[in-house]
């Protein structure tokens, strides 16, 4: 099966003349695709046809490239170094639009005006090795797979698109320039290194403008990065509508990611309409356009920043356009050749194809080189000559052009695994005050990835700090962003409260709560370790109180050693006889509690706080509740009620009362232990800052373990109000309940305090409650009687006692 090219259904209308400049006869060719020529917008048709490329607008820094590969491929003719003895020729189109250039692609893949499927013999087979070009990404995603079918290298010089990448589907498909995401990656670090978080991104409507958009897009995510605003630029954009909502939402940082043509309409719309004080950063297709950037009025659109391709000086370059014998580069001699090899620009001179733009120009010039090389491996080329039994088909110099690796003016061509461009840098450019795209700074992809920006080399239309560009202004520290929008760089600002800080390098969105052992103020950027505090041994208060927990022990041996010594008499006897040993001793292991209050709580230091008051104290209240109850039965209750009172000293009342107390305590405790035992705990409630350390008691277990005390000390208090008329002299209970007062009150004025205060001193007040419910009984019951030993022993007599009975006999009886 064959398809001639030369009856497609496209009538070919184009001047038909052979320029030589686009045709060199070699052993082996090389096809060129440049745009040396624009076709802008629709052209409207009313029959297929091709365009001919040299009636539409003509692109100088696209001929300089044009220009460059012509160069390039001289200069390897005449290198002895590489392809020896090989001539390389090149057919070479202007590639003006990208759905109206296809006979010149079908050229570069015919033989004889045929192209033969590969399944067929192959008797002849086109001597197109590989393609330089195509410059766009939208002409080479068009023509691509009609080189991908024969495997034939595309090497393009310009093609930024990410799609290309794929070698699925194009697998022959390689470029001397780096991607979209390299480009995308640098001009992402530019707004990161200033800081710039509000930014409008403005592309074209093609495939090179909608890949660096998506790129675009997945390169700020997961940064501070907002994209406010995008527009998708085409020939029917209305440019000065564009500028609008972009200066509405006070964005002052604009990308521009287009081809040069696009660019320009828009910059110098810019310009027309006063668009004023921004920042661009511009692409490398006109990042160092001399045209816009000389262009007055240019300076008031603010600070123009760009990314582009590095210009390398070509040594013999300047010197190969000024050899060129003709007065122009074209003769117009009609000859018969093929369309769009034309060009109708004799008017350019030398010196204007040297001072255009001179970017991609390397890049051609290490296409052709890379080519050049692959053919040599391919052909075996050594010792001053290459193979000529070699039958060379384009797959074979790919293979070759796969492993480029070689050093060309000092920089190296490699591609990767994807036919990128492994090694190489970006340019950062500055459009400074004389016009000029000034290198303030790199990104380079090889040895290693490098990025730098001179910050002082820049003048900013502020004439002073960098520019901002954010929707809402920072916070201060300690605050947090609460986003409001689809936005996250639009926030309010939220103080964290105390107990949490903020983190910006972690999450800049949210309050991180402190541990439990730390703590914050309101606005904190990290927490502080919280003190931890108890009362120690040492403290002047827990020592004052030890003193007096020992002086009461001092106190109550003095009293027993002095009850011994005047047991017979009255006085002793009156106060209990042998049960004020009984008490004395309990109201002395009950300071022992004292003692448990300070230094750091354990489980033991817990259990003895409580253990000793509650057990011995139990027994000290009902020891007072028989003394009680014996003082009004020997004055009232024996007269009226006999028999109690006799079944009372039968069975020994009194001992059968203090010991059920004691039993029935021992068992509360013991029930109320093994159901929830004070343990030590860490109270992080009542301070923020604070830990202090405490005894944790579960009120359900302590309440039943006071229950039998508080029971003992009604009982006691109701006997002790019912003496309260016996003899002035002779009133114990009067005395007791003067003491359950001051008990009752001591308790009142504690649970006071535990509900105002919170601290460390709470500890100290709950020891000084429990040392002062001991003195009451001991300064106030016992204390009295001893004065009356010691210092009125006649009070102290049987005598005495007698009259103050029958005295009050006779009062009662009256």
């Amino acid at each position: 099966m064959e398809i001639n090219s030369g009856n497609l259904l496209i009538q070919v209308v184009c001047q038909i003349r052979l320029a030589n400049d686009f045709h060199l006869d070699g052993d082996y060719l090389i096809g060129g695709l440049f745009n040396i020529h624009y076709a802008h917008g629709g052209i409207y048709q009313t029959k297929p046809q091709a365009i001919d490329c040299s009636s539409q607008p003509f692109s100088l820094s696209d001929y300089r490239r044009f220009q460059m590969m012509r160069f390039a491929v001289e200069q390897i003719n005449n290198s002895t170094y590489i392809l020896p003895n090989v001539s390389l020729g090149y057919e070479i189109f202007d590639h003006c639009s990208d759905t109206k250039n296809f006979p010149g692609i079908l050229n570069l893949i015919s033989v004889n005006g045929l192209i033969r499927p590969w399944f067929e013999p192959l008797k002849n087979f086109s001597r197109v090795m590989a393609v330089v070009g195509p410059f766009t990404s939208t002409d080479a995603l068009t023509i691509a797979p009609l080189f991908m079918t024969d495997l034939i290298p595309m090497v393009s010089y310009g093609v930024g698109s990410s799609r290309l990448s794929n070698k699925i589907k194009f697998p022959s498909f390689l470029r001397t320039v780096h991607s979209n995401d390299g480009m995308i990656e640098v001009i992402v670090k530019i707004i990161v290194h200033f800081n710039w978080r509000w930014v409008a991104f403005l592309n074209s409507d093609n495939d090179y403008g909608r890949d660096g958009l998506d790129l675009f897009i997945k390169k700020i995510d997961g940064t501070d990065i907002c994209l406010a605003y995008t527009n998708a630029l085409n020939d029917n954009t209305n440019y000065s509508q564009i500028f609008e909502p972009i200066e509405a939402q006070k964005i002052h940082v604009v990308i521009v990611f287009a081809p040069e043509a696009t660019s320009e309409a828009l910059v110098e719309t810019a310009v027309q309409v006063n668009f004023r004080n921004k920042v661009w950063i511009a692409c490398d297709t006109w990042s160092i356009n001399k045209r816009l950037s000389k262009m007055k009025g240019i300076r008031n659109i603010g600070t123009v920043l760009g990314v582009s391709q590095p210009v390398e000086t070509v040594p013999g370059f300047n010197n190969f356009i000024y050899s060129t014998k003709r007065q122009t580069f074209f003769k117009n001699e009609a000859q018969t050749g093929f369309c769009n090899q034309a060009c109708n620009c004799s008017y350019v001179t030398p010196e204007d194809i040297i001072s255009a733009d001179a970017s991609y120009s390397f890049t051609v010039y290490s296409a052709v080189y890379a080519i050049a090389h692959g053919l040599h491996n391919a052909l075996q080329c050594g010792d001053g000559k290459c193979s000529d039994k070699i039958t060379l088909f384009p797959y074979m110099v790919l293979e070759e052009l796969q492993k480029s690796n070689f050093t060309l003016l000092n920089q190296n061509i490699q591609f990767d695994e994807n036919g990128d461009f492994k090694s190489g840098s970006y340019s950062v450019v500055f459009w400074n005050q004389t016009g000029d795209a000034q290198e303030i700074g790199f990104y380079s992809f090889y040895p290693s990835l490098q990025f730098f920006i001179n910050n002082t080399m820049i003048k900013w239309y502020t004439d002073g700090d960098v520019p901002t560009s954010l929707c809402s202004a920072e916070c201060p520290v300690g605050y947090v962003q609460k986003q409001t929008g689809i936005h996250k760089c639009c926030f309010n600002c939220e103080i964290c409260p105390n107990g949490t800080y903020i983190n910006i390098t972690e999450d800049r969105y949210n309050c991180i709560n402190c541990k439990d052992t730390q703590w914050s103020k309101k606005g904190s950027i990290s927490c502080d370790l919280r003190v931890v505090e108890y009362m120690p041994f040492t403290d002047n208060w827990a020592i004052l109180i030890m003193v007096g927990a020992w002086a009461l022990v001092g106190m109550t041996l003095s009293m027993s050693v002095l009850f011994v010594v005047n047991y017979n008499t009255p006085v002793v006897k009156s106060a209990g006889g042998p049960m004020c040993f009984l008490i004395l001793g309990c109201l002395s292991l009950s300071s022992l509690s004292v003692f448990f209050y300070f230094g750091k709580p354990t489980v033991a230091f817990c259990v003895l706080r409580y253990l000793p008051f509650l057990l011995f104290y139990t027994i000290c209240l009902a020891c007072f509740v028989v003394r009680s109850f014996q003082i009004v039965c020997i004055f009232k209750i024996a007269a009226q009620i006999p028999k109690l009172h006799s079944w009372w000293m039968k069975y020994h009342g009194q001992h059968l009362v203090i010991t059920v107390a004691f039993i029935t305590e021992a068992f509360l405790l013991l029930i109320s232990y093994s159901y929830a035992a004070p343990k030590p705990y860490q109270n992080k409630v009542w301070y923020p800052d604070k830990i202090l350390l405490d005894c944790e008691i579960n009120p359900k277990a302590i309440s039943c373990s006071v229950i039998l005390p508080l029971l003992l000390c009604s009982l006691c208090f109701a006997f002790s109000y019912m003496g309260k008329d016996l003899p002035k002299n002779y009133n114990e209970a009067k005395a007791i309940t003067f003491c359950l007062l001051l008990l009752i009150l001591t308790w009142i004025v504690f649970v006071t305090q535990y509900m105002l205060y919170r601290g460390k001193f709470i500890l100290m007040f709950n020891a000084l409650a429990v040392l002062s419910s001991l003195y009451c009984f001991l300064l106030w019951y016992f204390l009295p009687k001893c004065y009356i030993i010691i210092f009125q022993p006649h009070r102290n007599t049987p005598k005495y006692f007698q009259s103050l009975i029958q005295n009050y006999t006779k009062t009662i009886s009256q």
